[in-house]
């Protein structure tokens, strides 16, 4: 887009017209594919410029940069991205979104495992037709990437035929018990649910909650384990409802304590319009949750919801999230699911690609890919993995991921 009286140039400094004042940074610092837009250079744009009228469609790249690349607006991106990192494409199916959330790296086989789009479009799922459990090999796309320089390869994904006990799947942690863990939406009447799944064949399924005392949850989300106390925390919302293969909510849209040893559940959490994706720090005092309000489904986008992920303090005893506050509000679609680095910062899926923001709320930068990105994983340290409904890509940077399995031990 235009953006009127300032212009940027890339690769080496940043020029703000108004000012006149040069943000420079270091031709040996920037990597390559990466562009720095200094926020001053945009900070006043003028009463004519082309100002952005919607946030799911009309993206923010004023470089006009060709994806993926890296988006940096602060230094400290630098520091994650490392000195030599890269960003490809490593899979595709433009007919098929076949890569959505629920991301689960399993070290011991190398491979990631993840979701199809449930509901929405080109997820080939709705009220009469599941979505489907996917992996892919990891050592596979290394291998690809080393017989290819440059450019996209396209890895061959291989689904999973796993029992009609899992019904839209749509969130994913672990290895939690050597085992996938994952919440699925649930299908028509068929209950939403909690379940580990063998991420060897035959991929068995154990099913660990499918009700809130004899009531239907609406349609879980996503789910973290808790890394010091080992409880399971996932979220419940109403994109089942939104897209068209489930019942009308009978429920508030919260975020719900599993404990796996007593199977007790109980609200931790509520006054969402969307809780949608959840992740803790390392420490498991905090623990960020994205609402992902503005996006309707059906309904349709209303910019006026929340777009924003919230941080809480989590009760030591109750377990209770308490403290509410802003971490960040998205400047594109909305944020979605929630994974963090060892250095606690906060990467969010959103309609440009994934973003990241430090602990303080600064973003610092965007994996930029020009598309919706619902979810991502650290596939071990310095891969993250992205899904991009009908494409995935590998980033290869210096952030090292953290253990989501939950205690050592559990």
């Amino acid at each position: 887009m235009t953006m009127g009286l300032f212009r940027i140039v890339t690769s080496i400094a940043v020029v703000t017209a108004f000012t006149g004042i040069f943000a420079s940074v270091n031709e040996s610092q920037l990597p390559s594919q990466a562009v720095f837009v200094d926020p001053r250079s945009f900070a006043v744009m003028g009463p004519n410029a082309d100002f952005r009228n919607d946030s799911f469609t009309v993206l923010f790249n004023p470089t006009s940069t060709t994806p993926p690349f890296f988006q940096i607006f602060d230094q400290r991106f630098l520091a994650i991205l490392g000195d030599a990192p890269s960003f490809r494409e490593i899979a595709s199916n433009a007919t098929f979104a076949f890569a959505h959330e629920a991301p689960v790296y399993n070290e011991p086989t190398d491979e990631v495992f993840f979701s199809s789009n449930d509901g929405g479009p080109l997820g080939m799922s709705d009220l009469n037709h599941n979505n489907v459990i996917s992996k892919i090999s990891m050592r596979e796309v290394e291998a690809a990437l080393s017989a290819n320089a440059t450019g996209p390869v396209n890895v061959p994904i291989t689904q999973l035929n796993l029992s009609d006990s899992i019904q839209m799947t749509n969130g994913g942690t672990g290895p939690y018990n050597s085992s996938l863990l994952l919440v699925t939406s649930g299908r028509g009447s068929l209950p939403p649910s909690i379940v580990l799944v063998n991420p060897l064949p035959p991929y068995n399924v154990t099913v660990l909650l499918d009700n809130y005392f004899g009531r239907q949850f609406v349609s879980l989300n996503d789910i973290k384990v808790h890394p010091t106390n080992g409880k399971l925390f996932f979220t419940d919302v109403d994109y089942g409802f939104l897209n068209l293969f489930r019942p009308a909510p009978l429920m508030p849209f919260q975020v719900y304590r599993f404990d796996p040893v007593t199977s007790a559940v109980r609200v931790v959490a509520d006054g969402f319009n969307k809780p949608n994706g959840i992740a803790f720090t390392p420490d498991g005092n905090t623990v960020y949750v994205s609402d992902t309000g503005a996006s309707g489904g059906f309904l349709g986008n209303n910019l006026t919801l929340p777009a924003s992920i919230y941080a809480f303090d989590v009760d030591p005893v109750t377990h209770a999230f308490k403290n509410r506050r802003v971490l960040a509000y998205a400047d594109a679609g909305v944020p979605d699911g929630i994974q963090l680095d060892s250095d606690g910062n906060i990467y969010s899926g959103c309609a440009d690609g994934t973003q990241v923001w430090a602990p303080d709320g600064t973003l610092l930068g965007k994996f930029f890919l020009g598309m919706s990105t619902a979810e991502m994983i650290f596939a071990g340290d310095g891969r993250l993995v992205i899904l991009a409904e009908t494409k995935m890509y590998l980033a290869k940077i210096a952030a090292k991921s953290i253990p989501l399995g939950g205690p050592a031990g559990v």
